[in-house]
């Protein structure tokens, strides 16, 4: 699937089961949310904390489709095609980060 059929079956989706869109506010409160859920899961599973009961059925890649859910919501909601944004993005960090990375002695083995 594309970004761009992405956007299109979460538009179809919300306006015939989900009703509506939640506002362009709430929707950044609920990704803040999922965001704070992929983080726990990364810290446990990567970093230095354990698991509590409780987290121990976390999905990451479950969370990781709530986060970009979210953010495909609001993109449909602000009028963001998300295909041209990255592809803009992508020319600008290329411009700006040329040699940058590759010059970065932290980056090297």
């Amino acid at each position: 699937m594309t970004i761009q059929e992405a956007q299109q079956r979460v538009d179809q989706w919300i306006n015939t089961t989900g009703v509506r869109y939640f506002s362009e506010l709430t929707n950044m409160a609920i990704l803040t949310e999922e965001v704070g859920e992929v983080a726990r899961i990364i810290s446990r599973q990567y970093g230095d904390q354990s698991f509590k009961p409780s987290d121990r059925d976390k999905n990451l890649p479950d969370e990781l489709a709530d986060v970009l859910w979210v953010v495909l919501c609001l993109a449909n909601q602000t009028g963001v095609d998300l295909t041209a944004a990255l592809e803009k993005n992508f020319e600008k960090k290329t411009t700006r980060d040329a040699q940058r990375h590759q010059d970065n002695e932290k980056l090297k083995g």
